[in-house]
């Protein structure tokens, strides 16, 4: 009996020896028979399915760039991955431990992520799952089978699929590196493609664009921004970026954040998770919706090793941006930096070209371009006005005797014997029936090796209208002294009129201190950066600047040249002289520079403005109460703690609304009569005062009581106005106001008006 159970076992085990070598020659053979990873894959599970007899198979591929297991599902024509941690689930546990496992039910084994089942509606019953390896015994993934059809998984199927994978490991590994070298075969030609493409671009917006298209492909990230450093200014900016809106813009300092710390340091900066990066900045992803998990950030440099700006990279899909990342970006944008500069460059001449043009399309003297035949090249618009010509194609490539006429024989004499600069102050020039008063400047236009290439003429028409604007100029803004020229009563305007006009005063704060820590010479290079900011504010309004008094200006709305918002220009004016003014002491913070500060005061009402003086020395100016009242009410700045302080004849007058509130009823110094007066806060944002509109209705409200005589409601009311901006002076103002009103109680009828000591 013993002896037939001995015989028994033998032939049982011979089967099963035979069995595995039948199954390990097939998967061989159909292996052998495969041409890419995914049939290689697809082969396998198959294989494994129906020889185990289980319901569904799965082969896990371990990606040691991300930590990652991954297998791919085929759907239709297309196939996608699905990717797991390699330390989750059972399959996850079996990488790790390198040991396979048998589970009979799998929703009492921990391991188990019942989330799967959820999703797929599947049910999975029992696993078997298996470590795959290589013949050296490196483990390259997992085998996983679901299901068995019959009975239960047993230590003999088990045995069985870590024969049979083990016996695939060497042809699917095989075809991963097939795979690997197509890919980076691929991205190679995918490269060059864009290099070569990068060499023939010169128009920088369309280089951007290629260059982000190709980045965000080469690394399966989901966003790209280029980002160039603008010397000028000293900031990043892109145009154009994968995610962003067509028209959008980003500009930033090129020292904060991420991308800044990359261009300052030169070195590149891999964050797997950004929210735990201190250097990372939020605010971004709260505008936008858009949540950064990793970022890759890499300097770019030109050839002289200068960094010209950062390339950066958002979300690396599957996972994090890794060390092979960091190198193909850092590839890529060494090669691609040279066609950057060159981008920018052609960028520049193109910009500056067209600067150039646009200079001359808005000049009032003629500009022409003669070659060393006297042939003429180019014309301007105002060339074309002055020697009468209709249109630019009856000039150009003409002679210039036939453009200039033999009557100015002198001219065309002095165009064949120019040698070097030369200009001829009123002179005549007879174009057609017409004597014209100019200046002429005549230049050669001379070659980088110092060859003669033609001659440049200039006609400036200094005629009797040019006259009295060169006049006029010296008077006033240059726009100003063209529409007094063009409505034709300059005369008479400059001579002396009456009108309702609106007066800025502006004065800069503490100017002693400033003069006493900068000196002189530092004095007076602050004030002219000062002034030259400030006074293009006025100007841009339409307003006149009167003059300077010291640290302090004058400026006119209104005349010589009305508006019909004369005030609420004024206004806008100031709004931005405040918002310039922030930009101004922000740069003067990172120079290590003290900032400056300033109030204004605004004031509508008629005044008298001419010519006032004596014959050696006259000045076109305003004068009047209406300007004495402007000047008392930017003083009274300091008092309420305000930087825009405007009448209440302005604050009727102006026709948009702004956030305003009455801070005081007050009869000023040398007045006799009381006057509203209304503080402008629409420059704040919500870092100078938060909550502003919530606490300008507090406010108002406070006032109103203080005019009722309602002094403990007021105070009540101003405490509120406190706590939303302790810094808020004119609330304090109107607390010890209060105050003083309830210790000594006003005597008769109580009309809110406060009488003002100074000035």
């Amino acid at each position: 009996m013993e002896d037939n159970k001995e015989i028994d076992k033998t032939a049982t085990k011979s089967k099963r020896t035979a069995r595995f070598s039948d199954m390990l020659l097939q998967v061989t053979t159909d292996l052998a028979k495969t041409k890419t990873l995914d049939e290689a894959l697809e082969t396998l599970v198959k294989i494994t399915t129906s020889t185990i007899g289980a319901e569904r198979g799965t082969i896990f591929l371990n990606d040691a760039s991300t930590g990652e297991l991954y297998s791919r599902i085929a759907q239709g024509n297309f196939r996608r991955e699905i990717r797991i941690l390699n330390t989750k689930g059972v399959a996850g546990w079996v990488f790790t431990h390198d040991q396979g496992v048998i589970i009979h039910d799998a929703y009492k084994d921990e391991r188990f992520n019942k989330a799967v089942d959820v999703r797929t509606g599947f049910r999975t019953k029992s696993i078997l799952c298996a470590p795959l390896r290589t013949v050296s015994g490196e483990e390259i993934g997992v085998s996983q089978i679901l299901n068995k059809i019959d009975g239960e998984f047993e230590q003999e199927d088990l045995d069985l699929l870590e024969a049979m994978t083990e016996q695939a490991a060497i042809a699917i590994q095989g075809n991963i590196i097939v795979e690997q070298i197509e890919a980076a075969r691929k991205q190679e030609l995918e490269f060059l493609d864009v290099v070569s493409q990068v060499s023939s671009e010169l128009e920088l917006t369309p280089l951007l664009q290629k260059i982000i298209t190709t980045i965000s492909t080469m690394l399966d990230c989901e966003r790209a921004t280029l980002f160039i450093n603008d010397e000028k200014t000293n900031e990043l900016y892109t145009e154009v970026g994968e995610g962003l809106d067509e028209k959008s813009v980003i500009r930033l300092p090129n020292h904060l954040g991420i991308a800044g710390t990359v261009f300052t340091s030169a070195k590149p900066v891999n964050i797997p998770h950004a929210y735990a990066d201190l250097r990372f900045n939020p605010s971004f992803d709260k505008q936008t919706g858009y949540f950064t998990r990793s970022i890759l950030c890499m300097p770019v440099f030109n050839k002289e090793g200068k960094t010209i700006g950062v390339s950066q990279v958002l979300n690396k899909r599957g996972g994090s941006f890794n060390a092979e990342d960091e190198k193909r970006l850092a590839a890529f944008t060494s090669q691609i930096s040279m066609g950057i500069e060159n981008a920018k460059l052609f960028d520049d001449v193109q910009n500056q070209k067209n600067y150039s043009e646009s200079i001359l399309a808005s000049m009032h003297d003629a500009v022409l371009t003669l070659d060393e035949n006297s042939i003429i090249k180019t014309c301007n618009t105002a060339g074309l006005r002055v020697l009468k010509i209709p249109v630019l194609s009856e000039i150009l490539e003409q002679p210039a005797k036939d453009v200039i006429g033999d009557k100015n024989e002198w001219l065309l004499q002095k165009l064949k014997t120019v040698d070097e600069p030369d200009e001829f102050l009123d002179a005549e020039l007879l174009i057609g029936d017409e004597t014209l008063s100019v200046n002429i400047s005549l230049m050669p236009l001379i070659g980088q090796k110092k060859e003669t290439l033609g001659i440049m003429l200039m006609i400036e028409d200094i005629s009797s209208e040019k006259r009295m604007k060169s006049t006029m100029s010296r008077y006033m803004d240059p726009e100003l002294a063209d529409q007094l020229m063009a409505a034709g009563d300059s005369d008479d305007i400059m001579g002396g009129k009456q009108s309702v006009g609106t007066v800025l005063f502006s004065d800069v704060r503490s100017f002693t201190t400033i003069t006493e820590e900068l000196g002189a010479q530092g004095t007076v290079k602050l004030l002219n950066e000062y002034f030259t900011i400030m006074v293009d504010c006025i100007t841009d309004e339409g307003g006149m600047l009167d003059k300077f008094i010291g640290d302090a200006m004058m400026c006119i709305f209104g005349t010589p040249v009305p508006h019909e918002d004369d005030p609420d220009r004024a206004v806008r004016a100031a709004i931005r002289m405040m918002t310039d003014l922030k930009v101004f002491n922000e740069k003067r913070s990172t120079e290590g520079k003290m900032p400056i500060d300033h109030g204004m005061g605004i004031n509508t009402d008629s005044i008298v403005s001419g010519n006032i003086g004596s014959p050696k020395r006259m000045d076109y100016t305003v004068i009047g109460d209406g300007v004495n009242l402007a000047a008392r009410i930017e003083s009274a700045c300091k008092q309420y703690g305000a930087h825009i302080l405007i009448s209440e004849f302005t604050y009727k007058a102006v026709k948009a609304t702004y956030r305003t509130r009455q801070v005081d009823y007050v009869i000023v110094k040398g007045k006799t009569e009381p006057v509203g007066v209304y503080e402008v806060l629409d420059f704040h944002d919500d870092v100078s005062y938060p909550n502003l509109v919530e606490a300008l209705g507090l406010f108002n409200d406070g006032y109103r009581s203080w005019n009722e005589g309602k002094w403990d409601q007021a105070i009540k009311l101003f405490k509120d106005v406190k706590k939303i901006n302790p810094n808020d002076k004119s609330a304090q103002l109107y607390l010890d106001r209060c105050d003083h009103m309830k210790s000594n109680p006003p005597k008769g009828k109580w009309d809110g008006v406060w009488v003002m000591t100074t000035k």
